[in-house]
């Protein structure tokens, strides 16, 4: 029966081929004869198994010099059993849902190549070719000079030219994008402002990069850390905290991921993984899922799943966990005390939950743990010993994350442009620390021609071995091949880009998504009988506040037509106070973002205590951004938790106010009143 079986396939093989041979035009050149064809899915390195039920297969031309690019055009695929899986003429596999076999087959007239898919018990997986001519990712790596290598871990930011935002490409970016062979770029807010600029932008990128296609990196996490200016504005992380869903935490990783990989971004540095266990902390706060590691690791991978079914590279930060700490590492070097034994059970939970789940890439915080790794050394700032952070450690980044967490994928540093790493180690002497210690993207180095040579002459002298550049390149090619980011031999007509991001960028079902998860993340902290208010009952509302307080009285004055607002976070005057009392309703807009900004003393909270004084009954406060906000001025009426200042979270604070939208959200952090006692638990949350 299995010989039976084997020439039928042969013969099936035969008649597919025949077909799909004929009326191809000869696209490659007599000095390109020795090119293969080959289906990337057959690389080694890539695993077997098939998550959802299409997969955009590439076909890569390769030849003996370690070379490859990817093929779109003069291609013909086909599927030897259409039963199981059917292909279009674009490489891009639909499984049919029934268990069996079949072979799907690509030709361009002079090579073929095929890959077998098995599905069996709704699982699938494929069966790959083997051989040496498959091993393109190795043959790429020891065709690489060490400027090359360097090159491929090389991950600069051109925020900025001659002090103006980079929004189009120069001549000057350009050359430097070949001259030191970069692997990835990463972007900023400056340079992302339209979705047709933002195609132009990346598409010259693409052009710019000569080998082995280009990792294009974004920070947008959604909430406080969005980037795209044109795209969908998603509450962030703590707000998906709150609503505990895993199911939206997947739609929103997806929505991001098809947005960013429809502009031609392939990498999103999210999302965090940092518990946030502390109230004090200036830099992840909303930042992060919540305090529980469980809830973070669950909400995590979820968003996660979301992004890389996108399309997307995803990446976890901040490990091994930024999230208890109260300094901020923008400014300075914060350092977290806890022995391995409470890291595993808490903060590095989150990070092994998405190495198992298979997560692309982990970002490093410039977050000492001395009780992981005790090296100190001598600041070059003023000469003290410091401990050294864990961008910087061998004992974190290759013993602790590699060894014992099993973690194969793409390590990054996190900017390496951030005080606390600049003011303590020298440009160079900070990257030949990170690379040693076995970080594969250096992102955003001091001075990208001072570092690459300082990167080359290391190697020279044997400060870096290149069997240490080796491991990275191929954990760097690999990835771009596992996401499908490859040099194109024909890039599709920008034009062509450009109306599939507009159609894909703030879409209806993304808006949809939004303010699905900013109306069940509003959570009521607080509520003495003040809401919901019926508007019908109110002819005067007051907005007080400062930061983002206009977006608050716009969402208001939706709902109602007359709403003031005074912009303010002093102690407000005599005929400030006058408009107070004599207003049927008092919404304050609370904002801060560190322990300073919530404590009793400061101006903010002097004039939010004022007016809770002046009218007790009738004021409500809306914690902005931080949901601690509270513990400032415990005894108000009225308090709603929104997690973020994006518009769609106001909209739904303002529904919640007036009794269109009955409060869910659950609290995904505890809030201590000033003297460390619980006001609020992990969990609580109040509904109509």
């Amino acid at each position: 029966m299995n010989i039976i079986k084997t020439v039928r396939l042969i013969l099936l093989a035969a008649l597919l081929i025949v077909p799909l041979f004929s009326g191809i035009s000869n696209t490659v050149s007599a000095e390109e004869s020795n090119n293969e064809l080959i289906i990337a899915q057959n690389i080694p390195q890539l695993g077997e198994e098939i998550e959802g039920e299409t997969i955009d297969l590439s076909a890569l031309l390769t030849n003996e010099n370690g070379k490859y690019v990817e093929v779109k055009e003069n291609l013909k695929w086909g599927s030897l059993n259409k039963n199981v899986a059917e292909v279009s003429q674009d490489g891009l596999v639909t499984l049919s849902g029934q268990n069996g076999k079949t072979f799907i087959f690509v030709t361009d007239g002079k090579s073929y190549d095929r890959i077998g898919i098995h599905v069996k018990h709704d699982k699938a997986v494929f069966n790959k070719q083997e051989g040496k001519k498959y091993d393109i990712v190795s043959k790429a790596v020891k065709s690489m000079s060490v400027k090359e290598k360097v090159g491929q871990m090389l991950m600069p930011d051109f925020r900025n030219w001659n002090g103006q935002p980079v929004t189009e490409m120069n001549d000057e970016i350009r050359e430097l994008v070949k001259k030191y062979h970069l692997g990835g770029v990463i972007l900023f807010r400056e340079n992302v402002v339209t979705t047709e600029q933002t195609v132009r932008l990346v598409n010259e990128y693409k052009k710019a990069n000569e080998d082995y296609g280009l990792l294009l990196s974004i920070d947008q996490e959604g909430g406080i850390v969005t980037r795209l200016q044109s795209g969908t504005d998603f509450p962030g992380n703590m707000a998906l905290g709150a609503t505990r869903s895993t199911e939206l935490a997947e739609s929103v990783g997806h929505a991001i991921g098809s947005e960013l990989h429809s502009l031609g971004i392939n990498m999103n540095l999210a999302p965090v993984l940092d518990v946030n266990n502390n109230p004090d902390n200036p830099v992840i706060g909303v930042r992060s899922f919540g305090e529980d590691p469980q809830l973070v690791a669950d909400l995590g991978t979820a968003y996660t799943k979301g992004l890389q079914n996108a399309g997307m590279a995803a990446t976890a930060k901040h490990f091994p966990g930024h999230g208890d700490t109260a300094v901020d590492s923008h400014l300075g070097l914060p350092s977290v005390p806890h022995d391995k034994e409470r890291l595993l059970e808490v903060e590095l939970y989150p990070f092994q939950q998405a190495m198992n789940e298979g997560i692309d890439a982990v970002m490093t915080a410039h977050v000492t743990f001395p009780k992981i790794d005790p090296t100190t050394v001598k600041s070059k700032k003023d000469g003290t010993d410091i401990a050294l952070p864990a961008t910087l450690s061998y004992e974190v980044l290759t013993n602790l994350m590699r060894k014992e967490m099993g973690f194969e994928g793409v390590i990054s540093t996190d900017a390496l442009n951030m005080k606390a790493i600049a003011d303590h180690f020298g440009a160079v002497d900070a990257v030949i620390r990170a690379v040693n210690a076995g970080t594969d993207i250096i992102l955003m180095p001091v001075g990208l021609e001072e570092v690459a040579n300082g990167l080359y002459e290391a190697v020279e002298k044997g400060e870096i071995t290149e069997e240490r550049l080796n491991e990275s390149v191929e954990r760097l090619l690999t990835l771009k091949a596992k996401r499908g980011i490859f040099k194109q031999v024909t890039e599709i007509p920008v034009e062509d880009k450009i109306e599939h991001a507009e159609e894909v960028v703030g879409n209806i079902t993304h808006k949809e998504v939004e303010q699905e998860v900013a109306r069940k993340s509003i959570t009521l902290v607080q509520n003495n009988g003040l809401l919901p208010v019926n508007k019908n009952n109110v002819d005067s509302v007051v907005v007080i506040g400062n930061t983002n307080s206009e977006n608050l009285q716009k969402a208001l004055a939706a709902h109602h037509s007359t709403v003031e607002l005074i912009k303010s976070t002093q102690p407000l005057s005599e005929t400030q106070l006058t408009k107070v009392k004599n207003a049927d309703l008092v919404v304050l807009g609370t904002y801060t973002f560190n322990v300073a900004g919530r404590s009793s003393s400061s101006p903010q909270m002097q004039m939010v205590n004022q007016v809770i004084q002046a009218a007790p009954d009738k004021t409500i406060a809306v914690g902005i951004r931080n949901p601690y906000d509270i513990m400032a001025f415990p005894e108000v009426t009225a308090y709603l938790a929104q997690y973020g200042f994006r518009d769609a979270s106001f909209r739904a604070a303002a529904e919640t106010i007036f009794g269109l939208n009955n409060p869910s959200g659950k609290l995904p952090i505890t809030i201590y009143s000033e003297t460390d006692h619980v006001l609020y638990p992990f969990g609580h949350g109040l509904n109509y």
